[in-house]
C-alpha cells in the first residue's frame, strides 16, 4: 500500500497532514513533521482495521508514505 501524504498551512499557523486515498485521514500538529506523524498513525490505524476485517488480503503487506 502506498500514501500519498500532502501537507499544508493553515490560516491559524497550524499544519495539516492529509491522505486524500484514506477519506478522513487527516491530522494537525504544530510543525509538518507532527502532522506528518499524526496522519501516518491514523494511516496504520486504518490498516490494521482492514487486517482485522480481512480486507487487506493475503499477500504480503508493504507501506509506503510518500509526500505530494
Amino acid at each position: 500500500m502506498e500514501f500519498c501524504i500532502e501537507i499544508d498551512r493553515e490560516s491559524d499557523g497550524r499544519w495539516i497532514a492529509e491522505i486524500p486515498s484514506l477519506p478522513g485521514a487527516m491530522a494537525y500538529g504544530a510543525t509538518p513533521t507532527e502532522a506528518r506523524a499524526h496522519a501516518q498513525a491514523i494511516a496504520l490505524r486504518a490498516v490494521a482495521e482492514r487486517i482485522e476485517n480481512c480486507e487487506a488480503g493475503s499477500e504480503s503487506l508493504t507501506i509506503v508514505f510518500r509526500a505530494a
